[in-house]
């Protein structure tokens, strides 16, 4: 503050910027959340100079525009200003000359957090507080209020319903009103909408986009975490049927756009957020955690050998595999193509993880044989080859694993993955790739031999693939082979699959957890949809034929559904 006379404290809602600024020594404060902010603000700005005022809760452009009146109005006879704001007040045009310094209050650490849970006596609770809280004391508090109040831990949605009336209430002091709330948790839901997925007209929509807990990206608008899981969960709590039909029709409306995508950035956009809203509970765990960190990801150049090495050494040993045979590997990586590297820096540029994704060539296909052996016909499409992934924090590396995603689907064509780890083994099943089998050597010394998986990822492909992995069925498997399959919702394809397995529809309902007319409601409209879709299924084995030639049934029930059903 000796160099700038001009701060502004920024961070997310509840970071704990106000805790921060009140350690200024004897600085004057003001609070515009307060009755008499207005007044308190133009007597401080207007005392002796030498001093150094903070002005708190400076959120929403009427709090910023009566701000930057005040600096006008004074001119260069103004106290040192410390600005605590949710968004930079740079991000505002009439703060752009204003010469404000940002200070970026960050997430706090995870160890902070569990100190801070340390009063709620049952690990699951603490253990509730750490996941919703994604590093924001604000949360983390709302959460342990919510558990003194006696909701149990295991009502997940409960809690949730609490801390998001804690945040709305926070929220309201940016935007006055409630007609904007509900319309916040449609957006929760779908996680990045435009006009159509968050209805109410223009207006309403930039006046989400105002919130500080909203920014933009490719396909709208979208709620940063740890704030988006917190209004999902609690809508869903609150309106379950209407929360699933809210994420079956903006999954449709999405799988519609990818089909006619042909933007790369979009086309890899429209597949992110299709997998959010329709991937199975294990995939989304793995790639959409509330805790998502401020990282960024770019390929390697020849100056980053050494993190490169570093990093990659570092994921054999966390992984179990002979060091040496890594170093090796790396060295031959490097030398085909390091830009292959795509490293992960968090915000202080510190590289913390890398994916190696190599493009197939005839400069790349030898160093990859090793790991593919005799799957190694599989490098014939070309495409991209993932021969390692690492990141020993879970919320960035699901950031590395939607990036990778995200460059196979915009680059298009194959993406050929050799892995060891049996947890990535099963989130690419989980993903829907085809699967080859393990090679034929243990190449790693770990006692796991690598399995071969590809997918195809071409323009033509991802609707037909995508459809199948969010149960939306539709489109033409790869070529144009094959018949056309209906879009069926979650519970449809529940009941479904159940229903051909063996099951009476009584218990396929049971086990979906709804009644047995809704069963059979769900199964008739299935038959329907095979009618409209001119492959009429009258009977369980018709159903169970339509099942098999559209490969609907996940891993491990083929065969229930292989043969002829009773």
């Amino acid at each position: 503050m000796a160099v700038h006379p001009l701060v502004n404290l920024t961070g997310p809602l509840g970071v704990g910027k106000s805790a921060l600024a009140a350690g200024l020594g004897n600085a004057e404060r003001v609070d515009l959340d307060r009755p008499d902010g207005r007044v308190a603000l133009r007597q401080a700005l207007a005392g002796p100079a030498g001093r150094t005022v903070v002005v708190d809760s400076v959120d929403g452009r009427v709090r910023r525009d009566s701000l930057h009146a005040e600096f006008v109005r004074l001119g260069d006879q103004r106290p040192t200003v410390v600005v605590v704001s949710r968004k930079p007040v740079l991000v505002d045009p009439l703060w752009a000359y204003s010469g404000a310094a940002t200070v970026t209050v960050a997430a706090a650490p995870e160890e902070w957090i569990a100190a801070r849970a340390g009063a709620v006596e049952d690990p699951d609770g603490r253990t509730l507080v750490i996941r919703l809280a994604a590093g924001i004391p604000l949360i983390a508090d709302a959460v342990c209020r919510a558990l003194e109040a006696g909701i149990p831990p295991t009502a997940l949605g409960a809690v949730a319903d609490q801390v998001a009336e804690e945040i709305l209430e926070r929220l309201g002091r940016e935007l006055p009103g409630r007609q904007w709330c509900h319309a916040l948790r449609l957006l929760a839901t779908v996680w990045s909408g435009d006009e159509r997925l968050v209805p109410g007209g223009p207006d309403h929509f930039a006046s989400l986009a105002s919130l500080s807990v909203v920014g933009r990206d490719t396909l709208g608008l979208r709620i940063t975490e740890p704030y988006r899981t917190v209004f999902e969960l609690a809508y869903r709590w609150r309106r379950p049927e209407a929360h699933e039909n809210v994420r079956v029709r903006a999954r449709d409306y999405r799988l519609a756009l990818l089909a006619g995508a042909r933007d790369h950035a979009e086309r890899a956009a429209l597949t992110e957020q299709g997998i959010f809203l329709g991937a199975a509970p294990l995939v989304h765990r793995a790639l959409f955690p509330a805790d998502q960190r401020a990282v960024r990801v770019r390929t390697a150049a020849a100056s980053d050998a050494a993190d490169v090495g570093r990093l990659m050494h570092q994921w054999a040993l966390d992984s179990g595999f002979d060091p040496r045979l890594c170093d090796r590997l790396t060295e031959r990586w490097a030398g085909d193509d390091i830009s292959a590297f795509h490293i992960v820096y968090d915000r202080h540029e510190r590289a913390i993880g890398l994916a190696n994704l190599m493009p197939i060539d005839e400069r790349t296909t030898t160093g990859m044989e090793l790991l593919l052996q005799q799957h190694s016909t599989a490098l014939a499409g070309g495409g991209l080859f993932l021969g390692a992934a690492h990141c020993p924090d879970p919320a960035v590396r699901a950031h590395l694993l939607r990036h990778i995603l995200r460059q196979a689907a915009g680059r298009g064509g194959q993406l050929v993955v050799s892995t060891a780890n049996l947890e990535y083994q099963g989130l690419v099943r989980g993903l829907g790739f085809r699967g080859h089998g393990v090679i034929r050597d243990d190449v790693f010394h770990c006692g796991r031999r690598p399995a071969v998986y590809t997918n195809d990822f071409s323009a033509a492909a991802l609707p037909w693939w995508l459809g199948r992995v969010t149960g939306a069925g539709g489109g033409r498997p790869p070529g144009g082979a094959g018949l056309a399959g209906p879009r069926l919702a979650p519970k449809e394809l529940q009941i479904l699959l159940d229903y051909v397995s063996g099951m009476t529809l009584k218990s396929a309902a049971r086990r979906a957890g709804v009644s047995p007319n809704t069963a059979k409601d769900y199964l008739n409209r299935v038959k329907s949809k095979y009618r409209l879709a001119g492959r009429p299924a009258y009977t369980k084995i018709d159903l169970a034929h339509r099942v098999r030639e559209d490969g609907l049934a996940p891993e491990g029930r083929e065969s229930l559904v292989a043969g002829p059903v009773m």
